[in-house]
């Protein structure tokens, strides 16, 4: 479900705010996360691929059938990487599925700090509802 207008404005708001107070940390939430990791994993498996497909076609041409065949199953496994990545990874605004327990502590800091800005900000949309 897309924001309205003024959540996109007060969301804007509250990134300015946060590039303001900490723009080392707002720098390094930006690229960090399951998005990001699942993202290089899908790239590293198409590298992958087109390794396998390299491999593959030089087996054929040294008729090396063994060359050939570990091409192709690196291609296979490569292939399985990138779509189980891509599934795995979440839309663009969508919360990562909590799956697991957190590993380690700054990720923990992170998701108390998310969950105190989440708690923010239903308690602002409150008080405009109520007024």
């Amino acid at each position: 479900m897309p924001l309205s207008e003024h959540e996109q404005r007060m969301l804007e708001q509250m990134e300015r705010a946060l590039y303001a107070e900490d723009p080392k940390f707002a720098t390094a939430l930006e690229g960090s996360g399951l998005r990001t990791y699942t993202r290089r994993r899908v790239y590293q498996a198409v590298a992958g691929f087109l390794v396998g497909i390299a491999l593959l076609m030089a087996g054929m041409v040294a008729k090396q059938v063994w060359l050939s065949v570990v091409g192709f199953l690196v291609m296979l496994g490569c292939a399985v990487l990138a779509v189980t990545g891509w599934r795995k990874a979440p839309k663009p605004g969508e919360q990562p599925a909590a799956g697991g327990p957190p590993a380690g502590r700054q990720v923990r800091q992170r998701r108390s700090m998310m969950d105190r800005i989440e708690q923010r900000w239903q308690r602002r949309r409150d008080e405009q509802q109520g007024h």
